[in-house]
């Protein structure tokens, strides 16, 4: 074949990869077109694991504003993948529109050499038809040798008008191409304002002026549980596991205490991350075996009850030692007044907002609740007696000086009952939680981490609260 036709073959082979790459990649871009995005003046909802969000808002009779403030997850910013993402298919079409660009322009180079082509093959077909009329004053070999070389460029006819709507497809390609362009780039600066650096200053702008208004809550009350979050997966079907709601902000140790008898042994890790890659920083070896699950650290100490008895410890981690031990007078132990699960559970020791406090039961109290809050000597500073029974509780936990109660530690339990010390009334509630893992056997809340911590089948889970907040005013001050 001669050197026309097989720079002819390479253009039309070039094209046809052209073209069939376009119209693959082509329309799945184009269709960015119909994405929606909110403009900066739209309000979006944003859900607690991308900040810091009001739960709700209104005025008390007085006038004071009352809000619910639900503290954010630590994580990246999700836009930033996504405008990173926009950004690389931008340049990507700019690339491609600057290939497209080249393509035409040697496509445009080819076509008029292509037009000339044809013209002179179509003079050739006339000239041909007008000399084979006329053959007989040709002579043979002549007519032989031309016939054969109209024969050969036949068959390139067809091809030239393919060539042709080809040519016309790449013009069409090149336009579409610019319209996604200025499509993406319109995108781009339209979620300019959220590219990440900036949209990562503006929430720890605003978590700090929430961190600010959160200083001047007062004590909320209970009005959702979210979660669970599993944290790790380890021990046996009971246990417990905690932090130090007084703890500084840098200080993120994690204690965990697996079984509710026969052990002594406290596993201490320098934070989260550590507690779940299994990094254990130091392990303690109490006097005394505990009984139950229901332990708290507060202030640096741990307090747990003593092993068949009713006798509350206080054992320092820093010092290695037992700083107080006292009994709690009256008290049910070992599996006379426990939760609903056994387990010993007949003591609960706890803390909140306010400070550390315990919940049992007593035959004087026909085996119903009692509440004490102690001081850290573990000396009982003031008693309640509620009408609900223990032995009907699946667990408890203290928020704000109200005690909350739920109806059972399996599949359905919900907060069932509270009691507040602060006016020494009940009501029963209805605020239901995901027992994910079937059987709880431990619930406490720490007030610093604003979450209640759970033993729930062998999983160490989390659960997400929502209180509600009234705000300070300088009159309440």
């Amino acid at each position: 074949m001669s050197l026309p036709l097989l720079k002819l073959g390479a253009v039309l082979s070039t094209m046809a990869m052209i073209s069939n790459w376009m119209s693959q990649t082509l329309p799945s871009l184009v269709g960015l077109n119909t994405t929606r995005l909110s403009t900066p003046d739209t309000l979006t909802q944003i859900s607690p694991k991308e900040g810091w969000q009001v739960y709700s808002s209104a005025q008390d009779p007085d006038g004071r504003c009352i809000c619910t403030v639900v503290a954010p997850e630590q994580n990246l910013c999700s836009r930033d993948a996504k405008s990173r993402q926009l950004r690389q298919l931008l340049e990507k079409v700019q690339n491609m529109s600057q290939s497209i660009e080249v393509l035409n322009l040697r496509t445009q180079r080819d076509f008029q050499y292509v037009l000339k082509m044809e013209t002179q093959m179509k003079g050739l077909k006339a000239k041909f038809r007008q000399i084979e009329d006329d053959r007989k004053t040709l002579m043979t070999k002549h007519f032989q040798e031309l016939k054969e070389k109209m024969d050969e460029l036949l068959p390139l006819i067809p091809v030239l008008e393919q060539y042709k709507t080809d040519a016309k497809l790449i013009t069409q390609f090149k336009e579409e191409i610019r319209n996604l362009s200025a499509v993406l780039t319109g995108i781009q600066e339209e979620i300019g304002a959220y590219d990440y650096e900036e949209l990562h200053q503006r929430v720890l702008s605003l978590e700090t002026r929430l961190r600010d208004c959160m200083k001047k809550l007062t004590c909320g009350k209970l009005m959702k549980i979210t979660g669970p979050i599993t944290v790790k997966t380890s021990g046996t079907r009971f246990g417990a596991w905690m932090t130090d709601p007084l703890a500084s902000e840098k200080n993120n140790r994690v204690w965990y205490m697996d079984s509710y008898t026969n052990n002594k042994i406290v596993r201490e890790y320098k934070s989260i991350a550590d507690f779940v890659s299994g990094a254990e920083s130091r392990t303690y070896n109490l006097p005394f075996k505990w009984a139950g699950t229901n332990h708290v650290v507060y202030n640096g100490s741990l307090y747990f009850n003593k092993y068949q008895s009713n006798i509350i410890i206080k054992y320092s981690f820093d010092m290695g030692r037992v700083l107080a031990q006292r009994s709690l007078e009256y008290a049910g132990f070992h599996n006379v007044y426990p939760y609903t699960w056994g387990g010993f559970s007949d003591i609960d020791l706890m803390a909140d907002e306010i400070g550390l406090w315990a919940v049992y039961a007593t035959n004087q109290n026909a085996g119903n609740i009692v509440i004490s809050q102690l001081n850290q000597d573990l000396e009982v500073m003031k008693s309640w007696s509620t009408g609900y029974p223990k032995r009907s509780a699946g667990e408890s936990f203290m928020i704000c000086g109200t005690l909350y109660v739920t109806n059972s530690h399996l599949t359905g339990a919900k907060v069932y009952y509270s009691y507040s010390t602060k006016t020494s009334t009940y009501e029963y509630t209805d605020i239901p939680f995901h027992n994910q893992y079937f059987h709880i056997s431990m619930l406490d809340y720490n007030a610093r981490d604003r979450a209640l911590y759970a033993w729930n089948n062998g999983h160490q889970v989390l659960f997400n609260v929502t209180l509600f907040h009234i705000i300070k005013t300088e009159d309440d001050t």
